[in-house]
């Protein structure tokens, strides 16, 4: 019996995907960009709404660069991350978003006219990373969550590659930011008022390569995300339990013996 109510709403999920077409969504970021006009009545009521109700609390701001491209690169706890990201600038910020957010169309209208496009998450999404190209190449910001997909608790996840390659591919200014506080805002259907910090860091600057490696992509995301935990330390974020150093590379004053030399 629970078999024949499920089936319907498998077959409906089923057919939404089928319909599901991101082109016009990436048409939609490339070309015209956010609407303004919803843009700004969004802002008008959701910042008042960010600082009295989650008492949002915003720090380095200074580091963000006032005009040309620039990459946010954050950590992810919640679907409030973006929102609170976009406070911190009065430009438009773009950001990559699950492909699931935009199966339903109304939603999907919604979401793209704020600046967000889709991805495939788990594998290399080409569109998405030519869409970021394009929006950084106008001179305006993009959001990047390298962890890929939201880390609800403890310390940070790992990042991937995928930051350090559009950071290589278009030159623009890397600002890393964390957000601690947002993985508590929802309880179920609830939004609870909790208490929000979001941090930013210098801007971090690479060389511009046509075709970066897969290394070399991942070695600027390795010099990135120690930015990125740096900032969610500094807001008070849980770290990972470090392995304890071993007793033989201990020197008698306690502190761990200098590595030989010649």
């Amino acid at each position: 019996m629970a078999q024949q109510t499920d089936h319907p709403c498998r077959e409906a999920a089923l057919a939404r995907r089928r319909s599901y077409d991101a082109a016009p969504y990436h048409a939609q970021a490339v070309g015209r960009g956010v609407n303004r006009a919803l843009y700004l009545v969004v802002r008008v009521f959701m910042q008042p709404f960010f600082h009295v109700y989650f008492r949002m609390r915003r720090t380095g701001m200074a580091h963000i660069p006032k005009t040309g491209p620039v990459i946010f690169a954050a950590n992810h706890r919640s679907f409030l991350d973006p929102f609170v990201i976009g406070m911190l600038t009065r430009r438009p910020v773009y950001y990559v978003a699950k492909r699931e957010l935009f199966e339903s169309p109304a939603q999907a209208w919604l979401l793209n006219r704020l600046g967000a496009f889709p991805v495939e998450r788990g594998e290399s999404d080409q569109r998405s990373m030519s869409t970021a190209r394009a929006i950084l190449a106008r001179g305006d910001c993009v959001v990047i969550f390298p962890e890929g997909t939201r880390v609800r608790g403890g310390p940070l996840g790992s990042p991937k590659r995928g930051v350090g390659r559009l950071a290589l591919e278009t030159g623009a200014p890397i600002v890393p930011v964390a957000v601690l506080g947002t993985e508590r805002v929802r309880h179920g259907a609830l939004i609870r008022p909790c208490r929000v910090r979001v941090r930013c860091g210098a801007p971090l600057r690479f060389p511009r390569v046509e075709r970066p490696s897969p290394g070399l992509a991942t070695g600027v995301t390795q010099r990135v995300w120690p930015c990125v935990e740096l900032q969610w330390q500094w807001l008070g974020g849980e770290l990972p339990q470090r392995p304890p150093i071993p007793p033989a590379e201990i020197g008698s004053s306690g502190t761990r013996a200098a590595a030989p030399t010649g």
